[in-house]
């Protein structure tokens, strides 16, 4: 089964219905690290070097945890947060409750914003944003698949192999296009 990802387009066209601190944060981060909802809510403020550019990621399901470089994105929606936020130890995405966002409320807010991106329903869930990032780099002149591994934490590459599928279903779709063909 390919799962569903978001395309450049509509990854665009998601960001820019994110106008909060908080929540372009989450979503950069989560995109980026290519984080399940529950390791979002695992995060720590401590976790963040902002000075050094650098993120402690605890991964789940038997998935490897790392510290990764940050990208500019990141970086840029991690201060605004942070400023809002203030510098108290614990949760970097703390609830109402002052405990990590829950899986649940970041299922709402990828609906909320999944709809006024105009994202198809089926793609209106978190975990698209992983599958998202799989297929991005997967078609990345630079990447391989055992990078991409590392990069999203699989333990068994046979989890990463799936995006390797996307992207030579692009390849054909591609080449339908060239060649003329339907």
């Amino acid at each position: 089964m390919i799962p569903k990802y978001l395309t450049e387009e509509e990854l665009r066209a998601l960001f820019s219905a994110i106008k909060s601190a908080r929540d372009r944060a989450i979503f950069t981060v989560a995109f980026w690290r290519g984080l399940r909802a529950s390791e979002v809510g695992l995060l720590q403020l401590a976790d963040v070097r902002l000075k050094v550019g650098r993120i402690y990621v605890r991964r789940l399901k038997g998935s490897r945890s790392g510290e990764h470089l940050l990208s500019d994105e990141e970086l840029r929606a991690l201060r605004a947060w942070s400023r809002v936020r203030g510098y108290d130890p614990g949760p970097l995405f703390p609830s109402r409750r002052r405990r990590g966002i829950s899986r649940y409320q970041l299922d709402r807010l990828m609906k909320r914003y999944g709809a006024a991106a105009g994202l198809a329903p089926e793609k209106q869930h978190f975990h698209v944003l992983k599958h998202s990032l799989g297929t991005y780099l997967m078609g990345r002149p630079e990447s391989d698949i055992r990078r991409v591994q590392d990069w999203l934490g699989h333990a068994n590459i046979q989890n990463t192999t799936i995006y390797a599928q996307i992207t030579s279903a692009q390849r054909d779709e591609f080449a339908r296009k060239v060649f003329g063909r339907r």
